[in-house]
């Protein structure tokens, strides 16, 4: 009786044996004959952020700031500005600044959607405002630390309040690129030699202003690109001076490249 009930127990182990191997095989051929993922598309480059962006966003509503001009009118009237600023000699910080200043004040950059999860620093949702237009971003999420913020809406104010003060227009600074990650930054090197791997972007302390196109809500009064570019550089210059910021001309991206610094960081720009 004995060696019955042994005998049964074996051949119930053997056949449960047999059946997790079988279930085994069968998981490993759908593995194999599963077709093979998709192409990442242009307009997927930051597919592996936008994991991250579901985590750090809530659904926002209708922005009313969104809506703009589909262009800036042509011709323009001229304005009162400094026109023999060389902004590629006053604004020639270099990378080792913008970074030094971003890993003081930012946030450690995001590799993955557990990095977003375990922020150092609170974030702040970055929208069209009446002070500043974000741009359609591809390459970067719009999230920057309170103290950047404050600092891209400032430099928003001022255009704004120097556009009307010396004749009018309705015009708002267009940011191009804030926060990025480790993987976008890969990606993008590809295409922009400006990307290096140490990018001051993945610390949510730096963001991207055009100066080769201004977002124009109301054509009534137009101005010309080049000044309004002069007007820009006036104002990052005075907040440049008051060490709120580094900041770099970039050439091939027509834009200026803003790192929001520290307040008791020293300045290291005449070393």
């Amino acid at each position: 009786m004995k060696r019955r009930i042994i005998f049964i127990r074996f051949c119930l182990f053997c056949c449960l044996c047999i059946f997790i191997g079988i279930y085994i095989i069968i998981g490993m051929v759908r593995i194999i004959m599963a077709p093979p993922r998709p192409a990442i598309t242009p307009e997927q480059y930051t597919a592996d952020s936008l994991a991250v962006c579901s985590i750090l966003a809530l659904e926002q509503p209708a922005n009313p700031w969104e809506q703009k001009l589909d262009s800036m009118p042509p011709g323009g009237r001229r304005l009162d500005v400094d026109r023999t600023m060389r902004h590629g000699r006053v604004f020639n910080d270099s990378n080792y600044l913008h970074i030094r200043a971003a890993s003081q004040l930012g946030i450690d950059p995001i590799d993955n959607e557990m990095d977003a999860w375990n922020l150092k620093r609170p974030i702040v949702h970055v929208t069209s405002c009446p002070d500043y237009y974000v741009d359609n971003l591809t390459h970067s999420l719009p999230y920057l630390v309170p103290e950047a913020e404050w600092l891209l809406r400032d430099i928003g104010r001022a255009f704004s309040d120097s556009l009307h003060a010396r004749g009018g227009g309705d015009y708002r600074i267009k940011v191009t690129s804030i926060l990025r990650t480790n993987p976008s930054i890969r990606r993008l090197r590809r295409r922009n030699g400006n990307a290096v791997g140490g990018s001051a972007h993945l610390y949510g302390t730096t963001f991207d202003i055009s100066y080769s196109n201004f977002i124009c809500d109301n054509d009534s009064m137009p101005r010309t690109v080049d000044d309004m570019k002069m007007l820009l550089g006036e104002i990052l210059y005075d907040l440049r001076d008051q060490g709120r910021c580094y900041v770099k001309h970039e050439r091939k991206q027509s834009c200026f490249h803003i790192t929001t610094r520290p307040i008791y960081e020293p300045d290291l720009t005449d070393l």
